[in-house]
C-alpha cells in the first residue's frame, strides 16, 4: 500500500496541472470567406459578380480584363483575385477620372466634407465586414484587421472636422491622383489618402494590389461611389498600367506605397514629367543599444514590434546591439521572442470562443514565406549565426489546414554582406543583430540601407541620444520606443532612398495634393532640394 504524503508546511500547496489548451477544430461560425462574399454580395451588389469583383471607372461598375486566379494565405484555398486590365482601358479610366476631377473640384467645401462624411458613416456601418476580408485576403489576425480599419475611419474623420484651415489660400491639383499602393494596409494607407485627397478637391484614382485587398478595396470605393465621391478602382500589371497611371498627362498627382525598385521606376517617370509626387518606399529600419540597462522595458514591446508579422514600412527587423550588452540583450530579447502567437485567424476550439488574440498569421502568400526561409537558410549556409528559431504550435491551427503561408520568427546574428537579410527589409518576421563596438559602428550599421522611415536608439543617457539621433537616417527616430507611421496631425516621410517627393500626415498631406502660393517648395525629399517640414 502506498505511504500518505502529508503537505510539508513549509511548502505552498503544489498547484494542479492546468490542461492543455484545446486544438482549434473549425472555424469561428459566420466569418468564412464564403460568408463574407455573400455579405458584400447583398452591401455592394453594383460591384460585385458571383465570381469577381469590377472595376469602377466614370461613374460605372464594369467587368472589365479577366481576373486573376488567388487564393487566401490563411489555408491556401481560392478566392476572388484582382481584375486585370490592359493599358487602353486603364487610359479611359485616367480620362473619364479627369472629367469627374473638372467637376469635383468646383463642388463646395461643404458639399464635400458632408459626402466624406457620409462615406465614414458607411464604413463604419460596414467594419466588421471590411476586416473579414482583410483577414481572409491578406491574412492580418482579427485585432489587426479591425484596426487598420477604425485608423482609416477615424484618421480621415479628423481631417472633415479641420480641413477648412488647411485648404486656406489653396485649391485642388489640375488632374485626379493616382494611388499605386501594397497590399499590407488597404484601408488605413490606401483608403485614408484617397479619402483626404478628394476631400481636397481631387478625383482619385486606385490601383488594386495584385497580391491581396481587392475586395476590401472594392467594398471600401463602392461606398465611396454612392455618396457621389469622385473614385476610380482599376486593377492589373504594373507595367501594363504605368503608362497610365504614372506617364498620362491628365494625372495631377502620383501617391505610392510600395518597394525600392518598383520606387525607382516610378520616380524617374515623374521627376522626368514634373508630376506631383509622393512615394514612399522601403528602408531597414533599426533598433541601436548602446549603454542601455531597461530591459524590461524592452521585454514588453519586442511582442509587438512582430504585429502582422513585421509585413509593414515601419517595422523593425534589424537590430544594432553594443557587444559589452549583447548577453543582457539576450536575456531581455528571447522570452519576449517565445511569447510570439503565429496561427489561424479564425480558429476556434469552440463555435463560442472568441477569436483568437495573435500577433500575427500568415505571411501574403506562400511564395514570400519560402523567399524568406530560402533567404535564412543561404545566410546560415554563409555564415550567420541562428539565435532563435520559432516553432509551430498545433493548438493554433485547424488539423490538416495549408500552412505553406507560415513563417514562425527567426533571430539571426551576423547576417553576411551578401545577404538580402543584411541590407534590406524582409519584410517578414526575420529580426537580424549586429554587434558592434563604437559609436561610429553603431551609426553606419544603424544606416546601412541609405535612409529608413523610422529608427529608435536605447539609451539610458539623453545626452548620448541627442548627439546620435540627428546622425541617424530615418525620418524619426524614438528614444527607447518604436515609432510609426502616425495618425492626424503627426507627420510622416523618410530620408535617403525610402522616400521621394513630398512629405505627409496631418496639414502636410493636404499641402501635397493641392495647390498653392505661386513658387511654393513643399516640404520633402526631391531631386532638386529635400525641405524638412
Amino acid at each position: 500500500m502506498a505511504p500518505t504524503l502529508t503537505p510539508d508546511p513549509l511548502l505552498p500547496n503544489p498547484l494542479p496541472a492546468s490542461p492543455p489548451p484545446s486544438a482549434p477544430a473549425l472555424l469561428k461560425p459566420g466569418t468564412a470567406y464564403a460568408d463574407a462574399w455573400r455579405r458584400c454580395l447583398a452591401a455592394a451588389p453594383e460591384a460585385f459578380r458571383d465570381d469577381r469583383v469590377l472595376t469602377l471607372r466614370g461613374g460605372d461598375w464594369r467587368p472589365d480584363g479577366r481576373t486573376l486566379p488567388a487564393t487566401t494565405p490563411v489555408d491556401g484555398s481560392p478566392i476572388a483575385g484582382a481584375p486585370r486590365l490592359d493599358g487602353t482601358v486603364a487610359q479611359e479610366a485616367v480620362r473619364a477620372a479627369l472629367d469627374q476631377h473638372r467637376a469635383w473640384r468646383h463642388t463646395p467645401l461643404p458639399e464635400r466634407r458632408a459626402r466624406i462624411a457620409a462615406t465614414l458613416d458607411a464604413l463604419t456601418a460596414h467594419r466588421e465586414l471590411l476586416a473579414l476580408l482583410l483577414v481572409w485576403e491578406i491574412g492580418k489576425p482579427w485585432r489587426l484587421a479591425l484596426a487598420d480599419v477604425d485608423r482609416a475611419i477615424e484618421g480621415v474623420r479628423w481631417y472633415v472636422d479641420g480641413i477648412e484651415p488647411m485648404l486656406a489660400g489653396r485649391s485642388a491639383l489640375d488632374g485626379p491622383v493616382s494611388n499605386i499602393a501594397s497590399w499590407n494596409y488597404p484601408m488605413s494607407v490606401l483608403v485614408h489618402a484617397a479619402l483626404v485627397q478628394a476631400l481636397a478637391g481631387n478625383a482619385v484614382i486606385a490601383k488594386t494590389p495584385t497580391d491581396g485587398g481587392a475586395a476590401c478595396l472594392t467594398l471600401a470605393m463602392a461606398l465611396a461611389a454612392r455618396e457621389g465621391v469622385p473614385v476610380t478602382l482599376v486593377g492589373g500589371s504594373g507595367r501594363e498600367l504605368n503608362q497610365a497611371l504614372v506617364r498620362a498627362p491628365e494625372i495631377g498627382c502620383v501617391s505610392f506605397v510600395g518597394g525600392r525598385d518598383t520606387g525607382a521606376d516610378v520616380a524617374t517617370a515623374v521627376a522626368g514629367l514634373g508630376t506631383r509626387h509622393i512615394l514612399e518606399q522601403e528602408g531597414l529600419n533599426t533598433w541601436g543599444v548602446w549603454d542601455f540597462s531597461g530591459w524590461e522595458r524592452l521585454t514588453a514591446v519586442i511582442p509587438g514590434l512582430f504585429d502582422y508579422g513585421k509585413q509593414r514600412c515601419t517595422a523593425y527587423p534589424r537590430f544594432v546591439v553594443q557587444r559589452s550588452l549583447f548577453d543582457a540583450f539576450l536575456a531581455a530579447y528571447l522570452p519576449a521572442v517565445r511569447s510570439v502567437r503565429v496561427g489561424h485567424p479564425l480558429a476556434v476550439a469552440d463555435p463560442a470562443d472568441p477569436l483568437p488574440e495573435l500577433d500575427y498569421g500568415p505571411l501574403i502568400n506562400a511564395a514570400k514565406a519560402k523567399e524568406l526561409t530560402d533567404q535564412v537558410a543561404e545566410a546560415v549556409d554563409r555564415g550567420a549565426v541562428p539565435l532563435y528559431r520559432g516553432r509551430p504550435d498545433g493548438t493554433r491551427f485547424l488539423p490538416g489546414q495549408d500552412t505553406s503561408a507560415y513563417v514562425h520568427p527567426v533571430t539571426l546574428l551576423n547576417p553576411p554582406p551578401s545577404s538580402p537579410l543584411h541590407h534590406a527589409e524582409p519584410f517578414g518576421p526575420v529580426d537580424t543583430i549586429v554587434l558592434v563596438d563604437t559609436e561610429a559602428e553603431l551609426l553606419a550599421a544603424m544606416n546601412a540601407s541609405n535612409g529608413a522611415l523610422v529608427a529608435t536608439l536605447a539609451t539610458d543617457d539623453r545626452a548620448t541620444f541627442d548627439r546620435l539621433a540627428p546622425q541617424i537616417r530615418a525620418f524619426k527616430t524614438g528614444h527607447g520606443v518604436p515609432r510609426s507611421r502616425g495618425d492626424r496631425d503627426e507627420l510622416f516621410g523618410g530620408f535617403g532612398a525610402s522616400w521621394r517627393g513630398a512629405f505627409v500626415g496631418g496639414e502636410l498631406l493636404v499641402r501635397a495634393v493641392t495647390q498653392g502660393p505661386a513658387g511654393e517648395r513643399l516640404p520633402g525629399n526631391f531631386p532638386e532640394y529635400q525641405l524638412m517640414p
